[in-house]
């Protein structure tokens, strides 16, 4: 089976290069597990890229959540990360004006000189897209947004009419990879593929094999679902990091997302 068969019209229709990215890495480790890798110290970081990296795609961070962050120490992490072929993802959840957000992907963690891919709020409007682009530009180097278009956590904002704004949005710009749906509800995720048409990827959070709630309103649906309903990634963080397990955990996670996309 080759990769086009694999992702149809999915692969056809994202023109954003680092989808293509995303999905040949996808399919070369038969895995579309995205590891939500929310640590505090960077030695933790390393060590979980070295157990787990060969059955994820992509790495998830918080860097301003890092307790001991520096340059020279956060540049292992990138090292690590390219070494197991892993598309960096910085969570940033960007939300300001554009020139703001151009300016916050510089500064102290220049998130924009080692991130392939961050997230960012519609709320403020169209322009945030486009100052993060600028920052990447700047630095001569090819990023990629990821909308939050619904949110996994209960009772959360993102209303229907917000979520539908945030899809024109990113239908609009090419600096959009795709969008970040509600994990934890298929009939959600069926609604944003709807929605969102084949020319974007979805990633969803919120997802769970044990698919039981989580802390802090966090819920969580089963990551089979949510392939089969139309996301092309699952992002996956505690059922890995602490599982008593972790290889043994994100290889069952790369088992489940890989079979899902072939049913779909």
């Amino acid at each position: 089976m080759k990769v086009q068969e694999v992702w149809g019209k999915r692969w056809d229709n994202c023109a954003h290069p680092l989808s293509h990215q995303y999905m040949l890495s996808a399919f070369k480790k038969k895995s579309a597990v995205i590891l939500a890798a929310d640590f505090f110290k960077i030695a933790d970081l390393l060590k979980v890229i070295d157990s787990v990296g060969e059955y994820v795609t992509a790495i998830k961070t918080h860097v301003d959540m890092i307790e001991d962050f520096d340059r020279h120490s956060w540049d292992e992490v990138i090292k690590s990360a390219k070494k197991y072929d892993l598309l960096i993802f910085e969570d940033r959840k960007f939300a300001d004006i554009g020139r703001v957000s151009q300016f916050q992907m510089g500064g102290l963690y220049d998130i924009r000189s080692w991130a392939e891919i961050v997230t960012s709020h519609s709320i403020s409007g169209p322009d945030v897209v486009d100052g993060i682009a600028a920052s990447w530009d700047a630095v001569e180097r090819i990023g990629g947004v990821f909308l939050l278009a619904q949110m996994s956590s209960r009772e959360n904002l993102l209303s229907e009419e917000y979520s539908n704004r945030t899809i024109q949005i990113g239908t609009a710009s090419p600096h959009v990879l795709g969008y970040i749906g509600n994990g934890s509800s298929k009939e959600e995720i069926a609604e944003l593929r709807r929605k969102a048409g084949v020319g974007k990827l979805i990633w969803t959070p919120g997802v769970n094999i044990s698919a039981r709630d989580g802390v802090l309103g966090q819920r969580y649906g089963h990551p089979a679902d949510a392939i089969v309903s139309g996301s092309d990634g699952v992002i996956v963080g505690s059922g890995i990091i602490r599982s008593e397990n972790p290889i043994e955990a994100a290889i069952k996670y790369a088992e489940v997302s890989w079979n899902a996309l072939m049913e779909r």
